[in-house]
């Protein structure tokens, strides 16, 4: 009987710590969604820390960090990676900004765009770049041929949407 009593106790002991460390975890993913902009709500993420240095490189952090709202097509540090080797150094360079700039701001839609407004459609977006951006809901969310690979990632001023590549504009 004692032995029954232990387990139990131990049971209410490891339900009681998942309970309140999941308390604690939504708590936190509460406060980043209404608290973060889009620049900290990228960097909270981990994974967009090259888009985040190209972001400060071209001077449009203040910018994301308005009131917005803004859809951003966030290329993940590992889209980055598949850039043939030295282009994202090269477009960080001075000289290369207002390249850099029309990239980045192809990634991004004025407006607050979630996944559930283009499933199962097929659509153009215009970026704040100037350029239209396909948006293909048919099969999972692509967009320009990037893979949606994270969707509806809040933030206070708009949404962002991991992508598995870097988009570009026609130059």
């Amino acid at each position: 009987m004692r032995s029954i009593r232990n387990l139990f106790a131990a049971g209410a002991i490891a339900v009681s710590t998942l309970v309140i460390s999941g308390q604690a975890y939504a708590a936190d993913v509460v406060d980043t969604k209404v608290a973060a902009d889009i620049v900290d709500t990228a960097v909270a993420a981990g994974k967009f820390k090259t888009l985040v240095a190209a972001v400060q490189a071209a001077g449009l952090v203040d910018t994301l960090k308005g009131t917005g709202p803004f859809t951003v097509f966030a290329p993940t540090d590992e889209a980055f990676a598949k850039l043939p080797a030295g282009t994202v150094e090269d477009l960080l360079k001075p000289e290369n900004k207002d390249k850099l700039v029309a990239i980045l701001t192809y990634h991004v839609v004025a407006g607050k765009v979630m996944a559930a407004d283009v499933i199962g459609k097929e659509t153009m977006v215009k970026s704040v770049q100037g350029s239209e951006i396909k948006v293909n809901g048919m099969d999972g969310v692509m967009v320009d041929g990037a893979k949606v690979i994270q969707a509806d990632i809040a933030a206070n001023n708009g949404v962002i949407h991991a992508i598995d590549a870097v988009i570009m504009p026609k130059m």
